[in-house]
């Protein structure tokens, strides 16, 4: 599914016993963050980052506490249909801890999305007609594996060609590590020729996910034995579950502040709407408004009250005040699935492998990915 425009995907549905067909089209905008006018030298990430005006200025980092109850707002959108189910929600805390409520559990898993949450920077050299991004990831192995959209992990396949990325945390975002591919979606790249020097790349979100595993650190800290991280869910939430979004959302900063002043994005929210790409299964959330829905949100993570990631934001609407905005991601159990459709095998199995040998298994695809992703550029 290719769409001109990739936008987050925004329409509220009715859920019944059966499914219902939507046909009207949505779109919207991924959400990574442009970072005008970088240049960068041929060995590392060193740029150059002038003052551009900013879109306007908001506080960003705090955790807002409240849900929204507002659906997201219609825009332009492909063909999606609605998806109904008699799921019941997920309980959230385990029996072992009876006395834990469902708001108490759901903090403790926006702590943990927190610490898992990164900042993924890649800049390109001046005159490629690329465009240098800010995105986000999660780690979701202690091992240090990052589940990030293949809109910003694309970037990774273009190290031949000078760009170079680095993978940022903490508060604010510092640079701490080096990482490689150990998959992208090749449906996504044959899907999205041509992506990679659009200013406003917009879409649904289908087949939008990459993994990356830390090769080293860039600082004088070595890496750590484990990384904080929060596992990928098996199932999907439902309509009305409550959630946690994280982000390093960098819409109202410009170049300078994103390089010395992104904080991260925490805000609790519900799942207003539930889609599906092809089949009777729950593929795409939609998230509402909120602080989170804004450039640079790709790659961020939704969280449960059972501390699961059952989400990575993929597209969302970036105009108008970000309460009314639409924001959406793809689920958990979707990522898995086509994981499994397009490599024939369980995500389990990479999740198990050393991450050195992932790596290098994944290492022997990346130069026709590449040669697909780059077939308009010179």
């Amino acid at each position: 599914m290719r769409l001109r425009s990739y936008l987050a995907i925004a329409v509220s549905l009715a859920l019944g016993i059966l499914a219902a067909i939507f046909s009207s089209q949505m779109t919207q905008t991924y959400h990574v963050s442009p970072v005008p006018s970088l240049s960068v030298s041929s060995d590392h990430a060193t740029a150059s980052l002038p003052d551009s005006s900013a879109k306007s200025r908001t506080s960003v980092g705090s955790i807002a506490s409240s849900r929204p109850e507002t659906g997201p707002s219609p825009a332009k959108t492909k063909a999606l249909r609605a998806e109904t189910s008699s799921t019941t929600a997920r309980q959230s805390p385990s029996p072992s801890t009876p006395s834990l409520t469902e708001e108490d559990a759901l903090n403790i898993s926006a702590s943990r999305l927190r610490a898992a949450l990164v900042n993924i920077i890649c800049y390109v050299p001046a005159g490629s007609g690329l465009h240098s991004i800010s995105g986000s990831g999660v780690f979701i192995d202690p091992r240090g594996v990052i589940l990030t959209n293949a809109h910003i992990a694309q970037y990774f396949l273009l190290a031949d060609r000078g760009v170079s990325c680095s993978i940022r945390s903490g508060t604010p975002a510092k640079g701490r590590y080096d990482a490689a591919l150990i998959f992208i979606s090749p449906e996504w790249i044959r899907a999205n020729v041509g992506v990679l020097t659009e200013t406003a790349p917009n879409g649904t979100g289908e087949y939008d996910f990459a993994f990356l595993a830390v090769t080293k650190s860039t600082t004088d800290t070595p890496l750590p034995a484990s990384f904080p991280s929060i596992p990928i869910a098996q199932t999907p939430p439902t309509p009305g579950t409550p959630v946690v979004i994280a982000s390093y959302g960098a819409q109202f900063l410009n170049s300078a502040q994103v390089e010395s002043a992104l904080f991260p994005t925490v805000v609790f929210g519900s799942v207003k709407g539930v889609f599906t790409f092809k089949t009777n299964t729950i593929d795409l959330i939609a998230l509402g408004g909120s602080a989170a829905a804004q450039e640079g949100s790709s790659g961020g993570g939704v969280a449960d009250s059972s501390g699961d990631l059952v989400g990575t934001i993929t597209t969302s609407t970036v105009d108008g005040p970000t309460s009314s905005r639409s924001l959406n991601a793809i689920t958990a159990s979707y990522i898995r699935a086509e994981y499994a459709s397009e490599t024939g095998q369980a995500l389990d199995i990479l999740l198990a492998k050393p991450t050195s040998s992932a790596i290098a298994d994944f290492a022997p695809q990346m130069p026709a990915l590449e040669s697909t992703l780059t077939l308009p550029l010179p």
